[in-house]
């Protein structure tokens, strides 16, 4: 998944162009990575809770392509 904060149109095109077995998969790592996340933050470790409301919206745009 991309790391900057908001996604560039060429990081949409890359999502357009993928499968949607890759795509699963992205979604899968992505919410792995989210549920991590929560439990560090529940128990202190997360500094930055931005990332949090980041990955959440990857994952949301990428379903979204899954569903069109």
């Amino acid at each position: 998944m991309p790391d900057t904060k908001t996604m560039k149109k060429k990081d949409i095109q890359e999502l357009k162009n993928k499968s949607e077995a890759e795509l699963h998969r992205l979604v899968n790592e992505g919410s792995e990575r989210l549920r991590g996340l929560r439990f560090d933050l529940a128990a202190g470790k997360v500094k930055n809770v931005a990332e949090l409301r980041e990955l959440r919206r990857k994952i949301a745009r990428i379903k979204t392509f899954l569903h069109k």
